[in-house]
């Protein structure tokens, strides 16, 4: 497992072809937006024309979003999807025929129409990019494909808009020909990739569409909302569009007012923030440690914030010398703390989007994915209008330059992030055992995503070495557990606060605290009921030598009341970390010895919980976990 390599990925049909769909679909989409702005400048139209062009195109290419996203997500979920993908690039080779007539024949209102039916294509296709992912990787493959998928569509869209952009400076007379060559042989390639996809079944081949697009609308987002995890994982996504959106239309103008650039160096600062998002999205898998985590979800909104502060106060003003290329600026006092910033947005944006994206398609029903994604659509494109909005009342009424933006961007970041972490504190304590966790010890997780169910009720028993352990198990198991745990490590300052903020469950021995201890029991049987994961230490105690100490009957009394299935887990390795009882108080502090040491978590294969004994479930965590302890 240490040595997987995301790339690898790249080398396998069943991920590669829808890859290389989705990096050329969103190339192809910025190359002819591009284009269509070049051929203005080609043909000398007014600069107010210019302007109303360039108002109405994102417009028009997000209409459809609104109008046909609901529907589009029933048809997602209904059709096998391969087959699907192969329709949605067939009808882009059509669109895309059509504007390379609009090209060659310089005519802007048919390019227009054009970009509506490529805004109507792209939004046939966006269910079923997100909700094809869980069905081609594995549960531990997940957010490495996220995160390959997020990189590659944040380059091609810098590449397309570059490229687009080019096309008219480089072809000169033979612009319009090269422009409509060029959409047609992308969406050609498309097609062609399309057709290697492997088949992916159908969602809900059963399922009847309704093809009134308002009433749809409304049940499909209330579908999103259905988990609450899912709600606020949506807002997430939600919110990086919305962040994404003001930043990257601020940074023409700061490029050329605050850093006193030519036009081209405005795609410099882009090529930087769009570089950092895909280094941050590659980053996920190796920070999670292939596991669906989101409490890096912190991590990112905390270090968005922190460089748009940085980014205002880099340089507040306008600049004073102006007309300068990449090289000169590069230059300037001041100038490689600016590339930083920018690096930086990107990378923890990046960082902050795909365990979202990852959190949604893991805690969706297969059944209900592409319609859960088509919601997703529907409010990103409300986020995006609400943003070109307040950009536009910002500076137009208000006057705001473009520093103030980032300023204003940075703070409603941060009580945004807030907003989310206080009504979902699971995002935030992930956070916290995550970064506990993995500064103090290297994981290696075997068969976790594999073998803890994604959703129902099952109860985690495990051998217990060390007062991390429920950290340990919380920070590496994707669902939310409530662990059981002795009542005086419950109330441990600080980690207090993270084991009731995880709804951890306080029990004492019989002869201690006979009450807590029925209360418990009645707790446990609440939670499985309601169909959440229950983690238990069966053996009642820390071990003193490092050895598994026989399962109490604790486990037969919570699976005798209700019989869910059980998750035989072992951690190896933490005999000899810090925190477990093998040397004193004084010899548990010898850190370069025992800091950071090599952990491993092992899930075995559920068991029926209405056929198991405590010592069988002791033999199978025995199993496990070997001979190291």
């Amino acid at each position: 497992m240490s040595g997987h390599n995301q790339f690898a990925l790249l080398r396998q049909r069943r991920f590669l072809p829808f890859f290389v769909v989705q990096a050329l679909g969103a190339f192809n989409d910025n190359v002819y937006r591009q284009a269509i702005i070049g051929l203005l400048f080609y043909l000398g139209v007014s600069e107010e024309q210019r302007s109303l062009y360039t108002t109405l195109a994102p417009a028009i290419f997000i209409l459809p979003y609104f109008l046909f996203s609901a529907l589009a997500g029933q048809i997602a979920d209904k059709l096998e999807k391969s087959r699907l993908i192969v329709i949605t690039t067939t009808m882009e080779i059509v669109i895309m025929s059509m504007a390379a007539v609009g090209f060659i024949t310089e005519n802007l209102p048919f390019l227009l129409v054009a970009l509506f039916c490529t805004g109507m294509q792209s939004t046939l296709f966006g269910p079923v990019k997100y909700s094809v992912l869980p069905s081609v990787l594995k549960p531990e493959e997940l957010t490495g494909g996220n995160g390959l998928v997020e990189m590659g569509t944040s380059i091609s869209i810098l590449s397309g808009m570059i490229i687009g952009g080019s096309v008219f400076l480089l072809a000169g007379s033979y612009g319009p020909i090269v422009a409509a060559t060029a959409v047609i042989a992308l969406a050609i390639c498309g097609n062609i990739a399309a057709r290697l996809i492997p088949k992916v079944d159908a969602g809900d081949p059963n399922l009847k569409i309704n093809w009134n697009p308002l009433p749809e609308s409304r049940v499909v987002l209330r579908m999103a909302r259905q988990q609450k995890a899912v709600r606020n994982a949506i807002l997430g996504v939600s919110w990086f569009w919305f962040v994404g959106t003001v930043l990257t239309s601020q940074l023409p103008n700061y490029a050329l007012a605050n850093l006193g650039g030519e036009p081209k160096l405005y795609l410099f600062a882009l090529a930087l923030f769009s570089v950092g998002t895909g280094v941050g999205s590659l980053l996920c898998e190796k920070l999670s440690a292939r596991t669906v985590e989101i409490g890096l979800v912190p991590l990112g909104a905390f270090g968005m914030t922190a460089f748009l502060l940085d980014l205002y106060f880099a340089r507040s003003g306008e600049a004073t010398v102006h007309g300068l290329t990449i090289g000169t600026f590069l230059q300037q006092p001041g100038s490689i703390r600016i590339v930083i910033d920018l690096i930086g947005i990107g990378l923890f944006t990046g960082i902050f989007v795909v365990p979202l994206f990852a959190l949604i398609q893991s805690r969706t029903r297969t059944s209900e994915m592409a319609r859960v994604f088509a919601a997703l659509n529907i409010q990103n494109s409300g986020f995006i209008v609400l943003a070109a909005i307040t950009g536009l009342v910002l500076q137009r009424f208000l006057g705001w330059s473009s520093p103030q933006m980032f300023l204003a961007l940075a703070i409603a970041n941060a009580v945004v992030a807030i907003w989310i972490f206080t009504i979902v504190p699971e995002f935030l304590m992930r956070f916290l055992s995550w970064l506990l966790v993995r500064t103090l010890y290297r994981l290696r997780l075997h068969g976790i995503e594999k073998h803890v169910p994604d959703e129902g009720p099952a109860l985690i028993v495990c051998n217990h070495v060390s007062y991390m352990d429920a950290l340990i198990l919380s920070a590496t198991i994707p669902r939310p557990v409530r662990f059981v745990m002795y009542y005086r490590i419950f109330r441990i300052p600080v980690m207090s606060w993270i084991f009731r903020t995880a709804k951890a469950i306080p029990i004492a021995g019989a002869k201690e605290d006979p009450a807590l201890m029925q209360r418990a029991f009645e707790e446990i049987d609440a939670a499985l009921a309601a169909g959440e994961i229950v983690g238990i230490f069966p053996e009642g105690a820390l071990t003193k030598d490092g050895e598994i100490a026989a399962f109490k009957s604790g486990v037969e009394k919570i699976l005798e009341r209700r019989p869910v299935p059980v998750v035989p887990m072992a951690l190896k390795g933490m005999w000899s970390s810090m925190w477990s009882r093998r040397d004193t108080r004084l010899g548990r502090m010898r850190v370069p010895r025992r800091f950071r040491a090599h952990i491993e978590v092992i899930a075995g294969e559920p068991v029926d919980g209405a056929s198991v004994d405590a010592d069988q479930l002791e033999a199978r965590v025995r199993a496990l976990r070997g001979d190291a302890a």
